[in-house]
């Protein structure tokens, strides 16, 4: 470990080191999804299926917002994502039939430190525990290491989100710690765990995915042969 000139440890010197850029996404493809920026209009009718009324109620048990009644208050809610840069909304696309299937967001952007993280994650039913949402979720990692060149990217979850930790872990974020009694939401407490990956983990990371994501990984039911995390 490196010292200073008072013999006290210190970090490990980052050479050339300048400010990132903010995210502005044109559009990322895969194999089996498409990731491009909110659009207000384009959007709008395929996310108020798993935003409005008939969404599924127990999504929105760890989010800070719930469902949408009607499609006014869900449009000026809807327009306001569109138009943010923190968070930075994204559409996921099925990229057979260009149907919006799920959002998210690049969010707390750090371009001073290069660190950004992955949050608002809201899927369609088509989206949950499909391996177009991990495609999707590896399109925009890439993004953020290989286009952005960020160092840290960052995963935050209600302690109690069982699905959300898992997915973090499957994933290949390291749990740092929990952040006891952070908000209060919904007239609740919430602890938050905290995750995060780092460029080289992401190196490590992206060997599994390309092997996961391949389409011979999938039988004709679509079932995987192997896991993200096989050995």
């Amino acid at each position: 470990m490196p010292t200073n000139i008072f013999n006290q440890p210190i970090g490990e010197p980052v050479y050339h080191f300048t400010a990132g850029q903010q995210p502005a996404i044109g559009q990322l493809t895969g194999n089996y999804t498409i990731v491009e920026p909110l659009n207000a209009d384009r959007h709008f009718e395929d996310a108020y299926a798993f935003y409005g009324p008939e969404s599924p109620k127990e999504q929105w048990t760890y989010l800070p917002i719930d469902h949408f009644e009607n499609k006014e208050d869900f449009r000026a809610y809807f327009e306001g994502m569109a138009d943010s840069k923190d968070p930075y909304y994204l559409a996921i696309l099925d990229k057979e039939s260009r149907k919006l299937i799920g959002t998210f967001s690049l969010m707390r952007i750090d371009p001073k430190n290069r660190v950004i993280e992955m949050g608002w994650v809201l899927y369609g039913p088509e989206l949950k525990q499909s391996r177009m949402a991990t495609e999707a979720q590896y399109l925009v990692m890439r993004y953020v290491f290989e286009e952005l060149h960020y160092r840290r990217y960052e995963w935050k979850c209600d302690s109690l989100n069982a699905p959300s930790n898992h997915a973090a872990k499957r994933l290949g974020f390291t749990f740092e710690g929990t952040f006891r009694r952070a908000a209060v939401y919904k007239n609740r407490s919430r602890d938050t765990n905290w995750y995060s990956m780092l460029e080289e983990e992401y190196q490590a990371m992206k060997v599994k995915f390309d092997k996961w994501l391949n389409p011979a990984n999938f039988d004709d039911q679509g079932c995987q042969i192997t896991s993200l995390n096989a050995d």
